[in-house]
């Protein structure tokens, strides 16, 4: 029976991912081999290959989407420099999955890094704490950048929580109002459309 229920869930998916293939733009030809594959596979009674390819298509399609995901890391400012962290989709074991973007800046001598983690457990489980408060008093200084809360940490991390889902974080050895300045540039309102 436990057999059987990976197959049904294939069966109803399949269709699916390559109906929203063919109607959208084809950004990952890995993507659609993958379902034909697993496709090819299930009608074949080759069940393994059928999941494997399936799960290999689940994996690619989520590092299509922590490239979007990247995409609302801020420019970098005047001076400095920006190197790209990478976008993760299911590998950040620290934040139990989901989707990790992250960019490095530079000016020579200080140091900024932001990060995204989305839809991931873990960071959803943190909504309680965000959503409260005194519990958000407790584990730093408060602020506020438009209606978006956050948290600057005792040692100068600022930690906001966008749509109780996507975790934004900023630190690094710059100054204070040179982390809150790289805060205050990323599109709030937009990446909680994500």
């Amino acid at each position: 029976m436990t057999f059987l229920r990976p197959i049904a869930v294939a069966t109803l998916l399949l269709p699916a991912l390559l109906a929203g293939l063919s109607a959208g733009p084809a950004r990952a030809d890995d993507v659609e081999d993958s379902l034909n594959a697993a496709l090819e596979a299930y009608r074949a009674g080759d069940f393994v290959t059928a999941r494997d390819e399936a799960e290999f298509a689940v994996t690619l399609l989520g590092q299509l989407k922590a490239q979007d995901l990247g995409g609302y890391l801020p420019a970098p400012p005047a001076g400095w420099t920006r190197e790209e962290g990478g976008d993760q989709a299911m590998g950040a074991q620290m934040f139990g999955g989901g989707l990790v973007s992250s960019a490095s800046y530079s000016d020579g001598s200080d140091q900024v890094t932001v990060t995204f983690a989305a839809d991931s457990p873990m960071v959803t489980a943190m909504s309680a704490m965000f959503g409260n408060a005194a519990a958000m008093g407790s584990m730093g200084t408060v602020m506020r950048v438009g209606k978006h809360r956050a948290i600057v940490t005792p040692d100068g991390e600022i930690q906001s929580l966008i749509d109780r889902r996507i975790l934004v974080s900023v630190s690094g050895s710059a100054p204070a109002e040179t982390l809150q300045a790289f805060f205050e540039a990323i599109d709030l309102d937009a990446l909680a459309e994500f």
